[in-house]
């Protein structure tokens, strides 16, 4: 139960709140597909913090609290497990339905599982067919659109595309999104951001553009393409598959799966957790997402460090990568100890390959060995091979980040391994293993 704590400042105040003082209203129910711990919890306000946990979800427990904490599952939840597994007296194990309020987020969230399967009949076959079909003519009409709008940019000159002006740009998002598009209108936003982002804005300007003609006339010719490439396209495009009918159709690949990292990005509207993993027998590397919305954390959640023996299955891709998290065989555990890494040149092969399939890959993640984190002499910061003479450069966007410096402290000057993103605009620290301690001199013995 603690390996579900988000950190561990949570463990230690889940620990705290794991005695039956300030909970009113606990129980529990067991068995038959349904199990869940529900109970109120006392807190600084008038109103007690209504706390519930459905311990036989599909994609593993799910957690409800009405206290305002954005981790997940937040201290009371992980205080109401811990006491629910301690003292049977206190969470008592009842046959009878749960309080109202737990009740109806219950089946709220088993609603949402059922309307998530895959189709049960021809007729819900043939409508969810029609439905593709027609996004798809959406789609391609969006992108025809779009087509016409880079032509007029490029034959009026890039010099005249006015980066103080989005109005044209976002007026041409908002009818990607029309075309239920909004991987194609992300990229729209894109393009309107960077004429006024300063420096060589128009290289950038022109690589953006023959990346989003790239991806119009590959949807446009998606029957020509082979399978991986096309599925890339889509996915590309905003069409994403059903994660419930993946897990249903796909082959698992079975493993146990180093948790490198987790990472948390919030748009004001959906906050995005990305969990990176690695098979310790396939070397493969996986990247599971995971959404909460209305300032929610999203319910999946794996501690950096842990290891999971799981079945994953990936999404169709010329690259795959992300993946869908299907049955755990075990509890997670700790990892043994950090995964192999490979050097500079190994890194960026990596990255090289993955954007030979995927041509519209930001980045791909690698794990890098012995490298020793140093600034540079332009105020930003490198990664520079302990054995060699080559280095990566990181990421601009992460430069003015505190966990540079805790990534410079942690490697005192010596070699580490380092888990990130690799890409066009360099690589992005994301985790780190600590040195191995250097031994004490013996002192002087005897007089």
């Amino acid at each position: 139960m603690l390996a579900l704590a988000p950190d561990e400042p949570s463990r230690k105040a889940g620990g705290r709140l794991a005695a039956p003082g300030p909970w009113s209203g606990a129980g529990a129910r067991t068995g038959g597909g349904a199990g869940a711990v529900w109970g109120e919890c006392a807190g600084s306000g008038g109103e007690p913090y209504r706390t519930a946990v459905d311990l036989d979800g599909a994609d593993g427990p799910g957690f409800h609290c009405s206290c305002p904490s954005r981790k997940f599952p937040c201290k009371h939840a992980l205080g109401l497990l811990l006491l629910w597994s301690a003292d049977e007296e206190s969470v008592p194990v009842t046959d009878g339905p749960p309080p109202d309020w737990a009740g109806q987020w219950l089946d709220r969230r088993r609603q949402r599982a059922e309307s998530a399967a895959p189709p049960s009949g021809p007729t819900d076959a043939d409508a969810a067919r029609r439905r593709a079909e027609l996004r798809v003519r959406r789609i391609a009409s969006g992108a025809r659109e779009l087509e016409q709008r880079l032509g007029d940019l490029l034959r009026g000159g890039l010099a005249a595309a006015d980066g103080s002006e989005h109005g044209p740009w976002d007026e041409t998002a908002a009818r990607m999104v029309d075309a239920q598009a909004p991987g194609l209108a992300a990229r729209v936003r894109e393009l309107a951001s960077v004429r006024g982002s300063g420096g060589d804005w128009a290289s950038r300007l022109l690589a953006e553009c023959a990346l989003l003609h790239t991806l119009n006339q590959g949807f446009l010719r998606l029957d020509g393409l082979p399978e991986p490439l096309a599925a890339t396209v889509r996915t590309r495009v905003g069409i994403t598959s059903d994660s419930a009918a993946l897990l249903a159709s796909a082959t698992p690949v079975r493993d146990h799966w180093l948790v490198l990292a987790q990472s948390d990005g919030d748009d004001g509207r959906l906050i995005t957790r990305r969990i990176w993993l690695r098979g310790r027998r396939t070397g493969r590397m996986a990247l599971l997402l995971s959404y909460g919305a209305a300032g929610r954390a999203p319910e999946l959640s794996l501690p950096t460090g842990l290891s999971l023996d799981a079945d994953l299955a990936y999404y169709p891709s010329a690259r795959p990568l992300r993946a869908a998290l299907g049955t755990r065989h075990s509890d997670p555990g700790p990892s043994p100890g950090p995964p192999p890494g490979g050097d500079v040149g190994q890194a960026l092969a990596a990255y090289g390959e993955a954007l030979r399939d995927d041509p519209w890959l930001d980045a791909w993640p690698v794990l890098l060995a012995s490298v020793v984190p140093i600034p540079d002499a332009e105020g930003g910061w490198q990664l520079a091979d302990a054995q060699g003479d080559s280095a990566l450069p990181v990421d601009p966007r992460h430069r003015d980040r505190t966990s540079l410096w805790q990534l410079a402290a942690i490697s005192g000057g010596r070699p580490v391994t380092v888990f990130g993103e690799c890409g066009h605009r360099g690589f992005a620290p994301l985790s780190t293993w600590a040195p191995e301690p250097i031994p004490l001199s013996p002192g002087p013995s005897g007089p």
